[in-house]
């Protein structure tokens, strides 16, 4: 069983890729509300071990356990409608659909969910407001910014009121004023809404925004000290 208190929980996960290990034992514990940055070099396994939390690879060997909810026993699609229902995603390039438009992008994953289009596109308004993009709304990705670009992936991530935000390296194409306010903007809405945050970084300012750093290296992750 997962310990009381906490929200996900990975133990001795081991993932290779041909006669190449990613991850080596790795363990990993995160509580609802709680931003952990996984940091290491790159090649070191931290992108793996955030796809392994996140039910979009299954590890070799170990367990990753949501809740009540056991990734590695269950099929690919009770893992995709979890991820659906319960994870938001923030990616390095955010990763927007050029068709659509901002607003369209955000309501998305509602939309997926069944929401009616009036109500999903009203509530992606609120978080675009609270993420400082609403202007942008009826643009489409390839006309605004770099750093607007990357508000729009992390109002997507809120707006289906996610326990679990994945961001892998959300601030790394972006500059360091822009980077710090994507930053500031998604732990602040996390925190508020009791969301845990993964954050997945090679950058000490990034992490800097997080309760505790783990350092993944040769699959193995280490919690830092200090940061507890």
């Amino acid at each position: 069983m997962t310990p009381p208190g906490s929200l996900l929980e990975a133990r001795t996960l081991h993932k290779s890729y041909g006669p190449t290990p990613a991850l080596d034992g790795a363990d990993f514990t995160i509580h609802p509300g709680e931003v952990v940055a996984v940091m290491g070099p790159s090649g070191s396994g931290k992108s793996t071990l955030l796809h392994c939390l996140a039910g979009i690879i299954r590890p070799d060997s170990g367990t990753v356990r949501y809740g009540e909810h056991n990734l590695t026993t269950m099929n690919d699609a009770r893992r995709s409608a979890l991820r659906r229902s319960d994870f938001g995603f923030v990616f390095q390039f955010g990763q927007l659909v050029p068709e659509l438009t901002c607003v369209e992008n955000v309501a998305l994953p509602l939309r997926l969910a069944g929401a009616k289009r009036a109500a999903a596109e009203a509530r992606s308004l609120e978080w675009m407001e609270r993420l400082e993009v609403a202007e942008i709304g009826a643009k489409r990705p390839g006309e605004v910014s770099g750093g607007q670009g990357q508000r729009i992936a992390v109002a997507r991530a809120l707006a289906g009121a996610p326990r679990v935000i994945f961001a892998d390296e959300p601030t790394g194409a972006l500059d360091s004023l822009n980077g710090e306010r994507v930053m500031a903007l998604l732990t602040e809405a996390a925190r508020d809404t009791n969301a845990a945050v993964v954050l997945v970084t090679h950058e000490a300012r990034v992490a800097a925004y997080s309760d505790r750093e783990i350092v993944v290296r040769d699959g193995v992750a280490r919690e830092m000290a200090g940061t507890v």
